[in-house]
């Protein structure tokens, strides 16, 4: 059973190492001990083994489920037949021999689709985002960004030589506009255009699944930025192939094309395959081309990984995607209704166990995402992860630094591949482990700890 060998790994990987490196170079002993204090409270970052389709998928990025199915490799090596001559490697950096012909026209095809002026691939979502971020400011400007942004939009921000660097509440437009007047009116360079502000936001936040109320957060830059020195990044790694007309994203569903300097969209999810895109105008793509350091000292992408990108885009132009766009929703809407009318769910979230915010009158939302994260106590995330496990299920549990300090969750992921019956089992699973946990409460058993959890512990205690 796939628990057996993740559970074997994941506590391998937890067992203190720093004692038994201590006689060996420094250099390593300290990283070990580094690594000892999140071993400790079982935190630490591992590479789990994958897991085969009998296994409950909660958690992969195959919400198309084009990599299950195996379309997404048909469509590819299809492309692939197209041009047998192909030459394997890009053999030098966009500025030198890499600037090869199929990635251009590539790249037209893309911002066609998308409707972007031009579109310029990276190797991955986390490039295009990193480098975006770092290269498109200039020195006196300002990055504003959703306390929420990817850890890409932050390691961009590293790299920026932008002077500001400001955070708002996440979502919250007065939160926005109140650090926008503010750099208006302490710095009159922003007041008079000359100098910028990159607004750094996403379509669709991944660890909440709660989406970007972007019409209002342009409206207010417009008001206070006429001049059009106010500008967006918008990240929509999780919005493409789930939302909008041929999985297109957030922004073409809301018609905003022509309102965004930049849109970061990856293949590596929805579509299944892997690289980053950027979609702009030709200004910016100069200022990539000329600014942005990936782009100039490293290798571009190279012929089978742009093919494997335009498989996925075309399946997408093709409308083969539509009908698992929309499973998506419906098994979105039945996990929703089957999780709240559960009464035991009901005297959890009452009981301050367990919530899940995105279930809140979603029968009256236009759409729903993806994304459903179960917030959790503290510490209890584990314990309902071990649990979900235990059952053949993989719903993983996030904590911090992921996310903020003094929350944690169990995100559960949609795909066109789920059932009723997995949502309906889960559900189930979810529910038993919250009557495990209000009993325990209610000192109906001896131990403080739920059973999924004394036994994992006791593997490791025999390991």
């Amino acid at each position: 059973m796939y628990s057996d060998l993740m559970l074997k790994t994941w506590l391998q990987e937890h067992t203190l190492q720093a004692q038994a490196v201590k006689d060996g170079p420094a250099f390593y002993r300290n990283l070990e001990q580094a690594l000892d204090i999140r071993r400790a409270d079982q935190g630490l970052m591992t590479a789990k083994p994958r897991w085969d389709q009998s296994v409950v998928d909660w958690t992969t990025s195959d919400f198309l489920s084009l990599n299950r199915s195996g379309r997404i490799r048909e469509a590819f090596l299809e492309e692939i037949a197209r041009h047998e001559n192909f030459v394997l490697s890009a053999s030098g950096s966009r500025v030198q021999y890499g600037n090869y012909p199929y990635i251009n026209e590539v790249e037209r095809e893309i911002s066609t689709f998308f409707g972007a002026e031009t579109a310029f691939i990276t190797h991955t979502g986390f490039h295009a985002n990193v480098n975006a971020v770092a290269a498109v400011p200039l020195p006196g400007d300002a990055i504003l960004y959703d306390e929420l942004v990817h850890a890409s939009t932050h390691e961009g921000m590293k790299l920026s030589v932008a002077a500001h660097k400001i955070s708002f509440r996440h979502n919250d437009v007065d939160s926005l506009y109140d650090a926008l007047i503010s750099l208006r009116d302490s710095h009159s360079a922003f007041k008079l255009g000359t100098q910028s502000i990159l607004i750094c936001v996403e379509s669709i936040y991944s660890m909440k699944g709660d989406v970007c109320p972007i019409k209002a957060f342009i409206d207010i830059s417009k008001e206070l930025f006429p001049l059009g020195n106010a500008q967006f990044l918008i990240d929509e790694a999780h919005s493409v192939g789930v939302l909008g007309p041929n999985g297109r994203g957030l922004i073409s569903m809301l018609g905003l094309e022509n309102e965004i300097a930049i849109r970061i969209h990856m293949c590596s999810k929805a579509l299944a395959s892997t690289g980053g895109i950027i979609l702009c105008n030709k200004t910016i793509r100069r200022v990539l081309i000329h600014r942005a350091t990936y782009v100039s000292t490293s290798g571009a992408p190279s012929f089978p990984m742009v093919a494997s990108m335009r498989a996925g885009i075309h399946l997408l132009m093709n409308g083969e995607t539509k009908k698992a766009q929309d499973d998506i929703q419906n098994i979105a809407k039945y996990f929703f209704g089957t999780l709240i009318s559960n009464p035991i769910w009901e005297e959890a979230v009452d009981e301050g166990l367990l919530t899940c915010p995105n279930s809140d009158d979603w029968e009256a939302r236009p759409f729903l995402t993806h994304i459903a994260p179960i917030f959790t106590r503290p510490g209890h995330e584990k314990y309902l992860f071990f649990h979900l496990l235990l059952c053949n299920m993989n719903a993983y549990n996030i904590s911090p630094p992921i996310i903020p300090k003094g929350t944690a969750l169990v995100r559960f992921v949609f795909h066109a591949h789920n059932t009723r019956e997995e949502v309906d089992a889960t559900v189930a699973a979810i529910c038993d482990w919250a009557r495990e946990m209000l009993d325990i409460e209610k000192g109906k058993f001896e131990s403080t700890l739920p059973s999924a959890a004394r036994h994992v512990y006791a593997l490791q205690a025999a390991m």
